[in-house]
């Protein structure tokens, strides 16, 4: 489970530290959910234009993994990115049921699916959905996955570096919590090797 410790929340020095002592922090998964589904859909958006039924066919095929999104959300969040300039709604179009809309990622659109792609995530715990998201949408658009995956990598490992340090000056409570970050950063090292390692066949599967 994600959650988020009261005490980081007013710490004068941010989401890396405690009342004890510097520790990792398990950020909120629903806020990093979010962001991840936005973004996301953007990139759809960025393959080429779509409905919203084909968005939330294509997510639930390619991202869902047994969570499909609802049409209220992509409806919700194609609305948001609309009023925020990052893509633009058509004219409604009559077919054999509803009237439905086309869209459009925007220059600005695409410049903040590029900037997402090419930032490594936080390197904190249960990172993986949104890795996993970045690297399949890298690959549906023609991105250098190889390249994010490198520069994640480098992240993480800086992380680990700095979690190590901070809990051999720390209380056993700041040891026990550095801790439980390490595994789960460490997991995540391998879990970005192997994808690394089999990208030619996920590309494959991705584009099948």
């Amino acid at each position: 489970m994600c959650g988020f410790d009261a005490r980081i929340a007013t710490h004068p020095y941010g989401a890396h530290a405690t009342q004890s002592g510097y520790l990792p922090v398990v950020y909120d998964c629903r806020i990093v959910a979010l962001v991840s589904v936005t973004l996301t859909l953007l990139g759809l958006l960025e393959r080429e234009p779509s409905y919203g039924y084909d968005l939330k066919r294509d997510y639930d095929t390619h991202f869902a993994r047994g969570k499909p999104l609802s049409f209220g959300q992509v409806y919700t969040t194609l609305s948001r990115l609309a009023r925020d300039g990052k893509a633009i709604a058509g004219p409604p179009e009559q077919g054999d049921g509803p009237e439905r809309k086309r869209y459009w990622i925007t220059p600005e659109g695409a410049a903040e699916v590029d900037t997402w792609l090419s930032t490594p995530a936080a390197p904190e715990p249960h990172l993986q959905p949104v890795l996993f998201a970045k690297v399949t949408l890298a690959l549906m658009l023609g991105r250098p996955a190889a390249s994010y995956l490198d520069a994640q990598r480098l992240s993480h490992l800086a992380r680990m570096r700095e979690l190590t340090r901070l809990k051999d000056a720390g209380t056993l409570t700041d040891t026990l919590l550095a801790d439980y970050g390490l595994f789960h950063l460490e997991a995540d090292l391998r879990w970005i090797d192997l994808t690394a390692a089999r990208l030619g066949e996920l590309r494959e599967e991705t584009l099948r």
